[in-house]
């Protein structure tokens, strides 16, 4: 199930042209140069889309919460007689990991502040308390239930078919019980083409966020070194190096050690500002914000702003990152459905929607709580710091603060080069996958090409505009998987209903 596949070769051939796009058409094609090509690519589907993100979002949560109270949760991934190859807490490490990674460090302390600064609603003060609680209410949210719904969809159909049915791990296998035989032609080809397309851009948005922090941070504690696009390209350089080291190890090896390395080093840092800031304010806010998410996920879930045209923030935040987590969806789901054989459906979509969610609010309650009372109540200015220096500097800034800055900013920088590595690590990985027939041991030299590709797209992403650019790309390569995403949802309830007709579903198998 290794053979290399047609999907690798075409693949292959586009994001080389991608990469040379971008390469030359600064100077070539003045008008038509990747960025403003990709530009207006992005702002016609925010345009016309953006409702269709919001409800395919919220529906694939509707969708995940749905399985967990009706009689398929009793199915298992896998064989009656197969049990989880990983405990639950190296399980929670490798999705968390996977599934969010630079990110969560990057907006960590930053989209609270943002929100604390910018109101979604322009009828809120900025800096007042009503603004501090709406920036926790909207981080929540966009780092909660919906992504994770997201991811459980796609890596619960997976895990479904691959284990349960043994078919190929491919997203096209999924969806058989739809279309048939022709899926294993042209459109099969189409389906796998557009997954390792989502996923090259989605993780190279990622990466390109990595990059960017780690300058931030280098730049913040060794003021010498200078925050320009050479630095960057040097750092997507050498973790490249580190993290190719790692895919030619294996998932039972790099990826494994990295994701239990990836929650120590978080979970010091995360503990340290705990305790070193603001205690009990913290984690007042942390109780409060998680009732206020609670209490108003409906409403944001459906959130747009119809009568108030000038308003952009939902397309700038939330639009952003629904597109986002669905162009990481193959990718994310294809490695999380690798380590989850054996669980039951109730189990794994319980386990993937809140232990991250839960994790995710405290996080974020730590770093941007922190921030918000450094400026409301320590009369610090740490937005001046963003404003000056970039986004990528809020976390280092925040640490600073308080004792031990700089050692806990080294911490910092070690945390997103090792969440760098996995990310990038995994996602040669389910490329590998995927473009060889849905192999669950990918050849290294197919790993090894997929590596230096998403590299390459990170680093041209990153010269053409930055992070606006890097955003784009999610945004661009989200929208033909959203589709695919909606008829997976179709065939699992299919495949479960002519299950239920021959397997009795009203309790696990011992």
């Amino acid at each position: 199930m290794n053979k290399i596949t047609r999907v690798f070769y075409i693949s292959l051939i586009v994001a080389i042209i991608f990469i040379a796009w971008g390469i030359i058409s600064e100077d070539v094609l003045p008008n038509g140069n990747l960025d403003n090509v990709t530009s207006i690519i992005q702002g016609f589907i925010v345009e016309k889309f953006g409702w269709f993100y919001l409800l395919s979002a919220t529906g694939f949560l509707v969708f995940a919460i749905f399985l967990i109270f009706s009689k398929y949760g009793n199915i298992r991934l896998g064989k009656p007689e197969d049990r989880p190859d990983y405990n639950y807490l190296t399980w929670f490490a490798m999705l968390f990991s996977a599934g969010m990674g630079i990110g969560l460090v990057f907006w960590g302390a930053a989209e609270p502040l943002s929100h604390f600064h910018t109101p979604p609603d322009g009828d809120i003060q900025e800096g007042s308390p009503e603004a501090a609680r709406t920036a926790m209410r909207y981080s929540f949210f966009h780092w909660g239930l919906h992504p994770w719904g997201i991811y459980a969809v796609i890596a619960l159909a997976l895990a479904y078919f691959k284990f349960r049915k043994e078919a190929p791990g491919l997203v096209s296998s999924i969806l058989y019980p739809l279309f048939g035989e022709k899926i294993k032609g042209g459109w099969g080809t189409l389906v796998d083409f557009i997954v390792v397309f989502a996923t090259i851009f989605g993780v190279a948005t990622s990466l390109g966020l990595g990059a960017i922090q780690i300058s931030g941070g280098l730049a913040f504690i060794f003021p010498g070194i200078d925050r320009t696009i050479t630095v960057q390209l040097i750092i997507i350089a050498v973790v490249t190096v580190l993290y190719l080291l790692s895919a030619m190890t294996g998932i039972n090896k790099g990826i494994k050690y990295l994701s239990n390395t990836n929650i120590v080093l978080a979970l010091l840092l995360m503990l340290f500002l705990l305790f070193a800031g603001p205690t009990n304010f913290i984690m007042d806010l942390f109780t409060t914000s998680l009732g206020n998410y609670a209490a108003n996920i409906v409403n944001m879930s459906f959130r747009l702003t119809p009568f108030d045209q000038s308003n952009t923030w939902i397309q700038g935040w939330t639009i952003f990152y629904w597109a986002w987590w669905i162009a990481w969806a193959p990718f994310v789901g294809t490695f999380i459905a690798r380590v989850s054989k054996g669980r039951t459906i109730r189990e794994f979509v319980l386990g993937v929607l809140l232990v991250p969610t839960i994790f995710g609010a405290l996080w974020f309650s730590v770093f941007g709580g922190s921030a918000i009372n450094l400026e409301y109540y320590g009369g610090q200015d740490i937005i001046h710091y963003v404003n000056d220096m970039g986004t990528e500097v809020a976390l280092f800034a925040v640490l600073e603060s308080y004792p031990m800055g700089i050692i806990m900013s080294i911490v910092a920088v070690l945390l997103i080069s090792t969440f760098f590595i996995t990310s990038a690590d995994s996602a040669t990985f389910v490329l590998g996958m995927q473009t060889t027939g849905g192999g669950l041991n990918p050849h290294n030299r197919v790993k090894f090409v997929w590596g230096i590709i998403q590299s390459a797209a990170a680093a041209i992403l990153l010269w053409q505009g930055g992070l606006e650019t890097l955003q784009t790309a999610s945004i661009i390569a989200a929208f033909p998987f959203a589709i695919i995403m909606i008829l997976i949802v179709f065939s699992l309830i299919k495949s479960f209903k002519e299950e239920g007709k021959t397997v009795d579903l009203r309790r696990p198998k011992k």
